[in-house]
């Protein structure tokens, strides 16, 4: 399982975490089932505090994508969240890349095509 954390980034390490996992679920690359790596192995694997990994683990539990059990680890449970959110929600941070993309002076046709290099990825692995 490949996980990055930018420390140039300004989401919290453990919103990184819980992102990269979210995002290998949609590829399709971690499927319905199958297990995490443990939380301290996880957390000497990237280099951070066991708490962090633990923190992006409950939260993703939260949104209904993993299953956590003490003791025997979390198990992706689920390739779409429990309750999704009303499409003004899910638009809200497209909006914002698609702004700071805008902001960065790149013509729409880039912009477009940097969206869709993205969906092709992360639809690559779905069903």
């Amino acid at each position: 399982m490949f996980i990055a954390i930018d420390m140039e980034d300004r989401r919290p390490i453990y919103r990184q975490i819980a992102d990269g996992i979210k995002g290998l679920i949609a590829k399709g690359e971690l499927r319905q089932g199958i297990a995490l790596p443990p939380v301290r192995q996880l957390a000497a694997d990237l280099g951070v505090n066991l708490n962090t990994i633990a923190t992006a683990y409950r939260e993703l539990q939260e949104e209904g994508l993993l299953a956590v059990k003490h003791g025997s680890g979390a198990v992706v449970a689920s390739r779409t969240v429990s309750e999704p959110a009303n499409k003004d929600e899910l638009r809200r941070p497209l909006r914002t890349a698609l702004t700071q993309l805008i902001l960065a002076g790149l013509p729409r046709t880039e912009i477009v095509s940097i969206v869709n290099d993205e969906l092709r990825g992360l639809m690559k692995g779905a069903k």
